[in-house]
């Protein structure tokens, strides 16, 4: 097979590529047949429905690939079996608007078949509180559940913008295969190769270009979740392999984004006697939206920030940064988050300096250009 030195099976990231991208071209009409689409209602940006199929053709266009690999184990087959519920759960909540406490048990349940028969869970959440492991006893099962859960619904909560959701999915993806690759598991590093072909083959719809001035297609409730699940269970399975040890407070950083905003309107929404689950314009993309970033600059300035603050944290953990300072520097990010979010017309001005920054170095070049 075509290989690069890495190990990682090129042929089938482009096949997943390839796939991907033509089971989207080819579930829009049905979509459109069957209502699965995004209404422009409310509090929503686009103009026309759009199909939510992104998460139907990733799962499609991963499930094969992975078989034609190899037959797999039974821990890809509970995952496989998690992913399935997740995604129909998803399409399901995208047609009739499922009530959240239904999809939390669903997937709680997603969870749990992976703990108990993909024998993937958290046993042990490293030096955190000190300098010797902590480990969770019987408390693992409870946690990894509330990982999952916790991990899904940050990820749904910032699919509010096209490409958003996608790029900072990618970019977590990435990382993952990097720590994969740094710890030896080379296996788990080329599956996840496979997924970031399909979530290519889903931004080649997804994001805006030039020439395509919005999304032709949406992850939908069973895309995100979908992202949300694979991130939760390859997290796991790289900070809870003995053989493979990567810590787990890393991979709060490889999801920087997601999780900062989640936690941070959690919070405020409790404080306002509001349901975590309620929508609302309080993202952080919406803030940079107002303050007049685009919605594909917002998402790529968010997702070269997801990667600067994975890059630290791996640098950090390589000279020896204790696992507490980690932790702590990640609560220090949340908490600045909420102080500048508290109040929104100090965000909005915090990213108006930012989007402005560059423009009298890019007014002083168009000068020179002009002059004679």
């Amino acid at each position: 097979m075509l290989r690069n030195l890495y190990g990682f099976d090129l042929l089938a990231v482009f096949l997943t590529f390839v796939v991907t991208a033509l089971v989207l071209w080819a579930l829009q009409p049905l979509a459109f047949k069957l209502g699965l689409l995004d209404h422009p209602v409310g509090r929503k940006d686009h103009v026309v429905p759009t199909p939510m199929i992104g998460g139907v053709a990733i799962f499609l266009g991963c499930v094969g690939i992975f078989f034609w690999q190899q037959s797999g184990t039974h821990t890809l087959h509970a995952f496989l079996l998690s992913a399935t519920i997740i995604v129909a759960m998803g399409v399901y909540d995208d047609l009739r608007d499922m009530r959240w406490y239904t999809r939390i048990l669903l997937q709680a349940v997603a969870a749990l078949i992976f703990i108990y028969w993909g024998g993937v869970r958290v046993e042990q959440i490293g030096p955190v509180f000190g300098m010797s492991e902590f480990s969770l006893g019987w408390l693992s099962v409870p946690f990894t559940v509330f990982a999952t859960i916790g991990v899904i619904n940050a990820v749904n909560m910032v699919d509010g913008a096209d490409g958003q959701a996608g790029l900072l999915g990618l970019a977590a993806l990435i990382m993952l295969a990097a720590a994969a690759m740094y710890s030896g598991f080379e296996v788990l590093a080329e599956r996840l190769s496979v997924l970031c072909g399909a979530l290519a083959g889903f931004l080649m719809w997804n994001v805006r270009l030039p020439w395509r001035p919005r999304a032709k297609v949406f992850l939908g409730n069973a895309g995100s979740a979908l992202l949300g699940l694979v991130i939760v269970w390859v997290s796991f399975r790289l900070t809870q392999n003995p053989s493979h040890p990567v810590n787990p407070v890393l991979a709060l950083w490889m999801l920087p984004v997601p999780l900062m905003d989640c936690l941070v309107l959690i919070v405020r929404r409790i404080q306002e006697g509001r349901s975590p689950f309620s929508a609302g314009r309080d993202h952080i993309h919406h803030i940079m939206q107002d303050a007049g970033f685009g919605p594909t600059r917002a998402a790529l300035h968010l997702t070269w920030f997801s990667l600067l603050c994975g890059l630290l944290a791996a640098q950090a953990k390589r000279m020896q940064v204790p696992p507490p300072a980690l932790l702590a520097a990640f609560v220090v990010l949340c908490l600045g988050w909420y102080w500048l979010s508290h109040k929104r017309e100090r965000a909005v001005a915090f990213f108006q300096r930012l989007r402005c920054a560059k423009a009298p170095q890019n007014a002083s070049v168009a000068a020179q250009r002009t002059e004679p």
